[in-house]
């Protein structure tokens, strides 16, 4: 079994966990907001540090890829990168969206399996990051970002049950009416939820190339404009 270091910023929050044969067995979380500057280098230090005193060879570095923060995902990754040069192990790139999926898919539910799972992560207004998924994290609708309106997701089977989750799943019940959809509230990903997506992705050796390997923004970055004469 494998032990990896695990790295979540592409949200809010800032968190590491070191995944040891298919547990999380230790993990650190700053829930300031955006504050991953500061709190990513101590976080991975602890977890580098309890590792050696555990006797664990830290197989891999996982990290999430985003959609999500521009700032928040160049951080997470450049911590990522330069963890797998210096200890010489491989890069595994993990989708916020399907984290998020999977995050659910464990929550205690009386789940019947033919649910859809829709994960959102908020952006402008009414914009999101968003992806359905089945149960096997078959993408229903490829991750994309979406502008809500009363008619997202009608392209999805009309016979299934929706489940939307994340930090951008508030806004879409302004929009979204029927019987059929569900929201689920507070999950939100961490570090110590990759366990599953990581340790499939290390079985598989699916890894990323450390050098040229670069974020999932979804949508180019727009630079917000200064209210000052002249500043942009």
């Amino acid at each position: 079994m494998s032990t990896i270091l695990a790295i979540e910023t592409s949200g809010k929050y800032c968190s590491v966990a070191l995944i040891h044969e298919g547990l999380a067995e230790f993990s650190r979380v700053d829930e300031t907001e955006m504050n991953h500057a500061r709190a990513i280098g101590p976080f991975v230090d602890e977890c580098v540090k309890e590792a050696r005193r555990r006797e664990w060879k830290i197989d891999a570095v996982a990290v999430s890829m985003g959609p999500g923060s521009y700032t928040g995902l160049r951080i997470g990754l450049s911590m990522a990168k330069g963890l797998c040069f210096s200890l010489n192990v491989p890069l595994i790139g993990v989708s916020t969206l399907k984290l998020i999926a999977v995050k659910a898919m464990f929550r205690n539910i009386d789940w019947q399996g033919d649910e859809i799972l829709v994960p959102m992560i908020d952006a402008r207004r009414m914009e999101v990051y968003t992806a359905a998924y089945n149960f096997r994290l078959d993408a229903l609708m490829e991750p994309q970002p979406l502008i809500l309106t009363e008619y997202s997701y009608s392209e999805l089977p009309k016979d299934r049950d929706i489940y939307f989750m994340g930090d951008g799943s508030a806004k879409s019940k302004e929009v979204l009416k029927g019987e059929r959809y569900h929201w689920l509230e507070g999950v939100n990903p961490k570090a110590s939820d990759m366990t599953a997506l990581a340790e499939k992705a290390f079985r598989e050796s699916d890894f990323l190339d450390v050098a040229y390997s670069v974020p999932e923004y979804l949508k180019d970055y727009e630079a917000k404009k200064s209210s000052v004469k002249g500043l942009s």
